[in-house]
């Protein structure tokens, strides 16, 4: 429950008794005066958060359904500020990031473009996700409606789906704004996987690539192209293979020893890209790593999980109906299992299309074995034990140099896991590099600092490994090519190379 403090008036006297009026101090999260909205077809709805990529290609996808969407830039430092300005106190980064992104999209509105505040809150809607959780997710609405008033647009439209029930959300939303149907989450899925192959593309490619910059001008070549693919309703399929031969073309030196870095943590924090973590995937490039990111598919795959196995329990419990069979918990079970399906199948045609060949998606039910020695399977929101999953799995399969959790300063979930389980994981795998660092919209210099020296002991691992190996005579030019998959259980790119070559 958020407080106006705004709004308090002095205390009361009434002889013997001090009070104060709650009915003029207590906040809620409705304008005073009644405002006459927009009707559909007037309405912007405007959203994002996700990866710059995604979010560019998810406005084209929806534009293609004839949504009238936009995806707002990324969150900055600026948005940052505007976030902490008017939003309560106490509360974490990506809280800030993302309501003083939306009150920043706002304000260029109406003072670079002229429209007046009444003219937004009418026409425009906030499309974003909600849910429960151990954290302050659940918050975010309230905040949003708490810094849009403090900002001049009280009464703006927020509207949210549960981030993890997919096309199986409650009536309670059905507002007329968005169009829960399947065929809306299939066609954003589809947005969201895409951009997840080419985002592992460039970071499989950009540390090694010959010319700065063309890495990212290929990729952006490749935005293009399927954007417009979703605009005109062409094969994506035959648009991959055409973005398939603009990466064929970038130059690449994969033969250089670089540490690799698995990047995971709390969602948003460890997905973002710019201010939000500190450009941490740019930086660490920049300081000769490569990076491994946690696309947003690993987490449609956890929420499916958690969805089957909230309805193996439910449906195992001991009722006095426990021989009757539940008709809606049959479809439910297979609309999950043909949503899984359905993932996997585009996962793997785009991927092979475009060319990333050597990318598997996360087995949850190997992670949940790995991870629940150490965190209980039944505690839902956030990570959950994905993150203790992926230290242990890397260590075991040598997956990685080194592994940054990256966090938002002082979030609950992540850090009693980061901070409280990894210590004991990191106890019994002594090998393990790894590293718990948080985000707060400020302080970059102890950040960047911190992942220097745990990047100085990866990048001796990836030198020694490289060393180790006896190298050819002849390197042949194919292994520059990132349709190259070498077969190897080395961490390092480079040191896969030499090693598969002896296959």
């Amino acid at each position: 429950m958020s407080i106006a403090c705004s709004n308090i008036k002095p205390p009361q006297s009434n002889g013997d008794l001090t009070f104060i009026n709650t009915a003029e101090t207590q906040w809620r999260d409705v304008p005073k005066e009644p405002i006459k909205y927009a009707p559909k077809e007037e309405t912007v709805m405007v959203s994002g958060g996700l990866t710059i990529l995604q979010d560019k290609l998810i406005q084209a996808a929806l534009r293609s359904m004839g949504e009238n969407y936009i995806s707002i830039p990324n969150p900055d430092f600026e948005s940052f500020q505007k976030g902490k300005a008017y939003g309560n106190r106490g509360q974490c980064n990506p809280t800030y990031f993302t309501v003083g992104n939306l009150v920043k999209y706002l304000q260029k509105l109406r003072d670079e473009e002229g429209m007046s505040a009444e003219e937004i809150v009418r026409k425009y809607v906030y499309v974003t996700a909600g849910g429960c959780g151990p954290c302050r997710f659940g918050m975010y609405i309230t905040e949003y409606k708490k810094a849009l008033r403090d900002a001049g647009f009280e009464g703006l439209r927020i509207t949210g789906f549960e981030h993890d029930k997919g096309i199986f959300q409650g009536d309670e939303i059905d507002d007329g704004i968005l169009n829960f149907t399947p065929t809306f989450f299939v066609t954003l899925i589809k947005a969201v996987i895409i951009g997840d192959i080419i985002n592992i593309l460039g970071y499989k490619m950009r540390p090694y690539e010959v010319t700065p910059g063309s890495v990212d001008d290929a990729m952006k070549q490749c935005e293009d192209l399927v954007a417009k693919a979703f605009m005109d309703k062409k094969s994506l399929l035959r648009t991959l293979w055409k973005c398939r031969r603009i990466l064929e073309k970038v130059v690449l030196d994969r033969l250089q020893p670089k540490a690799k870095v698995m990047v995971m943590g709390e969602f948003w924090a460890a997905m973002t890209e710019g201010d939000g973590n500190y450009n941490l995937h740019r930086f660490l490039e920049s300081e000769g790593a490569e990076c491994i990111p946690q696309p947003i598919i690993n987490r449609l795959m956890l929420n499916l999980w958690e969805a089957e196995r909230g309805l193996h329990k439910k449906e195992a419990l001991e009722t006095e109906n426990a021989k009757v069979i539940d008709f809606s918990s049959v479809k439910t079970r297979i609309l999950m299992k043909a949503g899984k399906i359905a993932i996997k199948t585009h996962f793997s045609l785009y991927a092979k299309a475009i060319g990333l060949h050597d990318y598997e998606i996360p087995d949850m039910d190997k992670l949940a074995k790995l991870g629940q020695e150490y965190y209980t399977l039944d505690c839902d929101g956030g990570e959950g034990h994905l993150e203790v999953a992926h230290l242990i799995e890397s260590v075991k399969e040598n997956i990685a140099h080194l592994v940054i959790s990256v966090k938002p300063f002082g979030c609950m979930p992540s850090s009693s896991v980061s901070d409280g389980v990894q210590s004991l994981v990191t106890s019994r795998f002594p090998q393990a590099n790894f590293l718990a660092i948080e985000t707060s919209g400020e302080g970059a210099a102890n950040f960047y600092s911190r992942v220097q020296m745990a990047l100085f002991k990866a990048k001796q691992s990836a030198k020694e490994e490289f060393e180790a190996l006896e190298k050819p005579e002849h390197i042949p030019e194919k292994v520059h090519n990132y349709l190259y998959q070498p077969h190897s259980e080395k961490a390092g790119t480079a040191a896969q190379l030499i090693d598969s070559l002896g296959y």
